[in-house]
């Protein structure tokens, strides 16, 4: 009889466990990988991000009660405190707060007045623990849509093969050895329609616009119809390079 009573006081605590598990760890750097996919599609990068954004990359230290965010030009800094199991808040100076929830192996931004809802997943790109916040998204983005290796069709260096490194750095590309993509802020402003990429050789470098349409890449040269107090207004000029995709 005691036997029976403790198999049956044991099975009551094991369903008790099961049914209420411990809180996962919320720690750590988050992506919006749906973002990224959208992009890897090969269509407007900008536009892309948008669709799944506007917010980028999360990083968490749930130990400190930090959550920082960021949208591709600003940082945002919050503190992290639990609202109930698998929710948490994100108070941020100044504005309104938002809530982070896990569900699966996700992590869900709730939406709000300012931003729509919006997914993220753990970053599968290993980095420093000291990395800028955002590099996590940006070395993954730029796998993504800018991977693989490309043929220059025309422009400087026709016949070449161009590789683009998540870390930014460019093989291939006549009189360039460096990129970095414009995600969001002013040099989305001032590029309008257009993507904008900014590409360099060691310390000289400038804008140039693209438009990606599956795996054909057109770069051309950044002309300014703005004013000299005006910010820069860009619009394309001439077509410096045809770049496609291999298989």
């Amino acid at each position: 009889m005691r036997k029976a009573l403790a198999w049956s006081l044991l099975a009551v605590f094991l369903v008790g466990c099961a049914s209420d598990p411990a809180p996962r760890d919320i720690s750590g750097v988050w992506i919006n990988q749906a973002a990224i996919d959208e992009a890897a599609k090969g269509g407007n990068l900008r536009e892309a991000l948008l669709a799944y954004g506007p917010n980028l990359e999360w990083d968490i230290d749930a130990k400190n009660a930090k959550a920082n965010y960021t949208n591709g030009f600003e940082w945002v800094e919050g503190k992290l405190a639990p609202e109930k199991k698998g929710v948490w808040q994100v108070d941020l100076y100044g504005s309104s707060a938002i809530e982070l929830s896990l569900k699966g192996i996700g992590l869900t931004q709730a939406a709000s007045d300012s931003d729509p809802q919006q997914s993220f997943v753990r970053s599968p790109v290993h980095l420093t623990r000291d990395a800028p916040l955002g590099t996590h998204f940006e070395y993954a983005l730029k796998a993504a849509y800018l991977g693989g290796e490309w043929r220059v069709i025309s422009g400087p260096g026709q016949g070449n093969t161009v590789t683009f490194m998540p870390d930014g750095q460019i093989k291939g590309l006549a009189n360039y050895n460096a990129y970095a993509l414009c995600l969001a802020g002013d040099c989305a402003s001032m590029s309008g329609e257009y993507d904008s990429l900014w590409l360099q050789q060691d310390e000289i470098g400038a804008a140039h616009l693209f438009m990606r349409n599956g795996r054909r890449l057109e770069i051309f040269q950044a002309l300014d119809s703005a004013k000299p107090d005006e910010m820069p207004q860009f619009y394309p000029g001439k077509q410096e390079w045809v770049l496609e995709k291999q298989p």
